[in-house]
């Protein structure tokens, strides 16, 4: 038997460096057959315009798309991509082998981190982004369609509407532009009046008394889906007496350019805005309406832990508000949340404060360190000691998780489209208090057309006696409980249009995936 010993182990060796040797032969076939897949998957290039609310919705379609077989190239520019480390930790942006994150600068930013807590200046990151970021994007592709290791040539660009420079990269590569409009079909349509608005000599305003002269309340009457909208409703970037404006400019060629592409995406739903989209397609290339995007998104995200971990919050998320929110009963709370871009001078801050104060009712209210212009939000003392068993202040939240929760009874919001579909998605009523963009005209469709939002009176300063007045209805009156009954019905209608395989979003974004960006356009 001991003889035998070295033949067994020699034997034995054999034998495991023979199963080691197929073992080896079996994992790099699997590694080359997985190289060949990867090589031969779409890959859609994605390209947020950088702020928090357009960041949000192209990161869902990112990933739907990653879950349908795309690979993954997500473009943010380089200030926006360290604020996402700095919130998410420096692991946040390592991504997967098929969903990849790349950078260009905005033309606006160094590589200063002091920038990071300031508030973006639109007009100037528009002009930064519309003049400067065409060529080092034009070079990131040009590296990314001749790639050195697995990942397939770009096959497709999916880009927020904000930065239409990409369709000029996208014609000249002879692939699918798709555009994104993160905002909602009916801000689109606003914008698309801009040049009628010229046309007719409506402006830029001849008087610079146009706010309180009456010219705001003119209505525009030759939009059929908006019948009974005011100037004043209308996205607020036209308020203007100069002729050179950059913005009026600026979005008058956004809508032009937006006609060169290859679809137009919404993300909202056909129920909610069936007669806007109609008027769009008569207009504009093929558009759809494939949200809400987190319905798509969330059967996905259950499946996917990784997919999940992929955040795009450029702030830290304070997760205390939710355990604090499990200590009042079902839709008890206001929520007061006026966006990542919005300011307010510290009188309207004061005002909204004693407004919640005097109301009586708990309130959630996310207050950015930015909020208030020029300095940080200062609060009377008093309203901290009169509200601190049912008031809580924090500085930024996880927006669809705190919506989401029961004990969320009325939503005080800018109107902005995030906020509004999310709020539309969890049967939310609204106080809407819009402030600039296409905020307005959310607001006008939200109270006139939708019934599930009361506007503050802004020609009044929004005074404390008008806030109070407003979250009472809201959360006791009658008008109060039809808007949450409306809200509940625009849920249904919402849960439905994602659901495969009929749903209308659900459908229309398959044909998207199947019919648009899966074909190149000169003969791919």
């Amino acid at each position: 038997m001991l003889g035998t010993a070295p033949r067994y182990k020699a034997r034995l060796g054999r034998a495991s460096r023979l199963l080691y040797s197929q073992k080896e032969k079996s994992e790099g076939m699997a590694s080359l057959q997985k190289g060949v897949n990867e090589a031969q998957k779409p890959h859609a290039v994605c390209v947020p315009y950088p702020a928090q609310g357009h960041i949000n919705p192209i990161l869902k379609l990112a990933k739907i798309l990653h879950s349908r077989g795309f690979h993954i190239t997500f473009v943010n520019t380089e200030l926006n991509h360290r604020a996402l480390l700095r919130s998410g930790g420096p692991t946040a942006l390592d991504g997967l082998p098929s969903f990849r994150f790349e950078t260009i600068p905005d033309g606006l930013h160094t590589n200063n981190d002091d920038q990071l807590d300031v508030t973006p200046d639109i007009p100037a990151l528009c002009r930064s982004t519309e003049l400067h970021c065409l060529r080092p994007f034009m070079d990131l592709l040009h590296r990314l369609d001749h790639p050195a290791g697995d990942a397939p040539p770009v096959s497709c660009i999916v880009a927020d509407a904000a930065m239409f420079f990409t369709l000029d990269a996208a014609q000249k590569l002879g692939i699918p532009g798709v555009l994104l409009f993160t905002a909602s079909a009916c801000g689109f349509l606003g914008y698309a009046q801009y040049d009628k608005l010229v046309d007719l000599g409506l402006i830029p305003f001849k008087d610079a008394n146009f706010l309180t002269n009456g010219d705001l309340d003119r209505i525009a009457d030759w939009v059929p889906s908006m019948k009974g909208i005011r100037l004043k409703d209308l996205p607020a970037f036209m308020r203007t007496t100069d002729p050179e404006e950059f913005m009026l400019g600026h979005l008058r060629r956004k809508v032009q350019t937006a006609k060169r592409a290859s679809a137009i995406l919404f993300n909202s739903f056909d129920a909610l805005e069936h007669d806007v989209l109609q008027s769009l397609s008569s207009d504009f290339p093929p558009v759809y309406a494939i949200g809400p995007l987190q319905f798509l998104l969330e059967p996905i995200e259950v499946e996917d832990d990784k997919t999940k971990s992929i955040g795009s919050s450029l702030w830290k998320e304070d997760p205390n508000c939710l355990a604090w929110l499990n200590s009042f009963g079902p839709e008890s709370v206001v929520y007061v949340n006026f966006g990542s871009i919005t300011t307010l001078t510290n009188d309207q801050l004061v005002e909204i404060a004693w407004g919640l104060a005097n109301s009586n009712h708990p309130f959630l209210w996310i207050t950015r360190p930015d909020m208030v212009t020029g300095k940080s939000a200062v609060l009377p003392p008093e309203f901290l000691e009169e509200t601190k068993n049912r008031g809580l202040l924090v500085s930024w939240c996880n927006q669809e998780q705190v919506l989401a929760h029961p004990a969320i009874g009325g939503f005080l919001t800018h109107c902005g489209w995030n906020s509004t579909l999310e709020s539309i998605s969890n049967g939310i009523p609204m106080i809407c208090s819009p402030f600039f963009a296409e905020q307005q005209t959310n607001c006008w469709f939200c109270c006139r057309k939708w019934g599930i939002g009361m506007e503050i009176d802004h020609d009044s300063g929004a005074k404390r006696h008008e806030v109070e007045r407003l979250v009472r209805e809201l959360m006791e009156g009658e008008n109060g409980k039809e808007m949450k009954q409306k809200a509940m019905e625009w849920k249904r209608l919402a849960r439905e249009a994602a659901l495969p395989p009929n749903g209308s979003s659900y459908s229309n974004l398959d044909h998207v995936i199947t019919k648009v960006l899966s074909h190149r356009v000169n003969g791919g």
